[in-house]
């Protein structure tokens, strides 16, 4: 069964986000390593979120198919 279409949603939006938050690390490394390293742990955080989301989504298949 697939998981609901909001929960979809979210992670695309999160899975956006994260991409924009690497590639900005990624500018900033040979200007600004603070701003870096800010980018990167805050794309480290939503890479969290994510994995979350993944394994609830997982669960929540198996749920519906008993």
């Amino acid at each position: 069964m697939k998981p609901p279409r909001k929960i979809l949603d979210h992670q695309n939006k999160l899975l956006l986000r994260y991409k924009r938050l690497i590639e900005q690390a990624y500018n900033f490394r040979q200007t600004d390593s603070a701003l870096s390293d800010i980018s990167e742990f805050q794309a480290i955080k939503l890479l969290h979120k994510l994995n979350k989301l993944k394994y609830l989504n997982r669960d929540l298949g198996r749920i519906q198919q008993n």
